[in-house]
């Protein structure tokens, strides 16, 4: 956070470079017959896979070093609230996961009419998506606020855990509309293709985060702390700064914030629109966490070490996995503008230079974390037992990371080119069909390694299922359309 005028200056003149430049065409952008502003329907396929990701891997990055720092703090606090911590992270994780849907929702369908070189449904599509996302955060937020304490007694949250998760459920879920509307309008300077200025936005939230989270949690300069009530005020003051970033960055680039706009449009057509893709998107990306949370209700009866240590190496995990998850979003907005300008094989090259690096990226940072473990175990606990239980997790989970990633690409494609709904099928599958069901049936056997072996197993065989169903829509299906039109 600025600590003077000049500080504040400097931070104003680095947002405005990046809105600016991200403004100007490139030297190799070739505007079509339409007057298009589809900046990714043309130029080199893998200059626009690095220069949309790597922004994405700084943004994704600052948001899951919020959750590891929250970790961290609250670890501090004892082995209880490590405990609900655990129990809260897959649920808040899932809540978020429907922000990244509506964020989709509203990539995919801006995206497309801007590579269509439909301005003016871009702007519709842009202002209503993120109305919806603020009515959306309202009555999702009212509903967490009633239902939070059934929903943890449901998970098997024990007497001594349920108070430390209210503490931080309850201002949590006030403060849920908040993020759906950073979220939504995230969504539209994806869609643009302005990754600069997306990745701004999540890291004035994230810094905001980090700044606040020792003040509130444990405190500091002589003032108490709130405990791990102080995590969730930490997340709030995030995202208010976040929205600001994003109300400004917005107001520099072609589809600006403008209610105004939605006036005279067809709230019926964009709403279809909208929710098509973002209605099973939200549901997508809420699906492993919420598949997590049914893991971690397994691990309950083990112990708080067993659940500690499992949320602990998920935390570790979801930031290993930060460049595949910045892939699974930057490649929306390319493959979305290639489609919807009917640049078809520049789509298809995309997706596959994406899943040959899913692989490599995996299997790479897999390796580093199953040598390492019981050194990243050490971060989170000094308790012997959640240190076993971190490092046994990481030594299975981690060989999966290259089939998830896979996945995920598979699913972001698939959003982009309005196929949501086998984006949501194949999440189903994985986690209803594989997940659940082998830890439910080998932890007898197995113990606590079943529901690490489950999870390895889901991320494999969703790697694989995603390839072909990827193939089946993109290659397959779509070339013997393309050959019925032509003919």
């Amino acid at each position: 956070m600025p600590q003077n005028g000049q500080s504040g200056r400097q931070q104003e003149v680095s947002l405005t470079t990046m809105a600016e430049a991200e403004s100007t065409p490139t030297h190799n952008s070739e505007p079509d017959s339409k007057g298009s502003k589809a900046k990714l329907a043309s130029g080199s396929i893998p200059g626009h896979l690095v220069a949309q990701t790597t922004p994405a891997i700084v943004g994704v990055a600052a948001i899951m070093s919020v959750g590891v720092i929250d970790a961290y703090f609250v670890g501090q606090l004892g082995g209880a609230q490590l405990a609900a911590i655990s129990f809260i992270f897959p649920v808040t994780t899932a809540l978020s996961s429907l922000g990244v849907g509506m964020m989709v929702g509203i990539n995919s369908v801006v995206s497309r009419a801007l590579g269509e070189g439909d301005h003016e449904r871009a702007q519709a599509r842009a202002n209503v998506g993120i109305i919806v996302g603020v009515i959306a955060g309202l009555v999702l937020g009212l509903a967490l606020f009633a239902l939070r304490q059934p929903l943890f007694s449901l998970m098997q949250a024990d007497a001594e855990t349920l108070p430390l998760i209210d503490e931080y459920m309850a201002p949590f879920a006030l403060g849920f509309p908040l993020m759906l509307s950073m979220m939504g309008m995230n969504g539209v300077l994806r869609g643009q293709g302005a990754a600069k200025s997306n990745t701004a936005v999540l890291v004035v939230y994230s810094v905001t985060n980090w700044v606040l989270d020792p003040l509130l949690i444990t405190g500091a300069f002589g003032l108490e702390g709130f405990g791990i009530a102080g995590a969730a005020y930490a997340t709030i003051g995030g995202w208010i700064t976040g929205i600001i970033a994003a109300f400004w960055l917005l107001g520099r680039h072609d589809l600006p914030f403008n209610p105004a706009s939605t006036r005279h449009c067809n709230w019926k057509e964009q709403l279809s629109a909208i929710s098509r893709v973002a209605g099973p998107a939200a549901f997508t990306n809420s699906i492993n966490p919420a598949g997590l949370a049914i893991l971690t209700s397994f691990l309950a009866v083990e112990g708080q070490a067993a659940v500690a240590g499992f949320g602990a190496g998920g935390r570790l995990q979801s930031f290993a996995v930060v460049p595949l998850l910045a892939l699974s979003g930057s490649i929306g907005a390319i493959i979305g503008q290639n489609w919807g300008a009917k640049q078809y094989d520049r789509a298809r090259k995309a997706l596959w230079q994406a899943g040959i690096f899913c692989l490599g990226y995996g299997l790479s940072a897999g390796l580093i974390l199953f040598l390492a473990r019981e050194w990243f175990a050490g971060l989170f606990s000094e308790e012997p037992q959640v240190l076993d239980a971190t490092a046994q997790y990481l030594a299975i989970s981690v060989w999966g990371y290259a089939g998830y990633g896979v996945l995920i690409v598979v699913n972001g494609a698939l959003n982009a080119i309005d196929k949501a709904s086998r984006a949501l099928a194949l999440s189903l599958t994985r986690v209803l069909l594989v997940m659940i069901p082998f830890a439910w049936f080998a932890r007898a056997a197995l113990g606590t390694e079943a529901i690490y072996i489950a999870e390895l197993v889901a991320n494999l065989s969703g790697g694989i299922i995603a390839a072909a169903l990827a193939w089946w829509v993109m290659w397959h299906r779509a070339k013997a359309k393309e050959s019925k039109q032509k003919s």
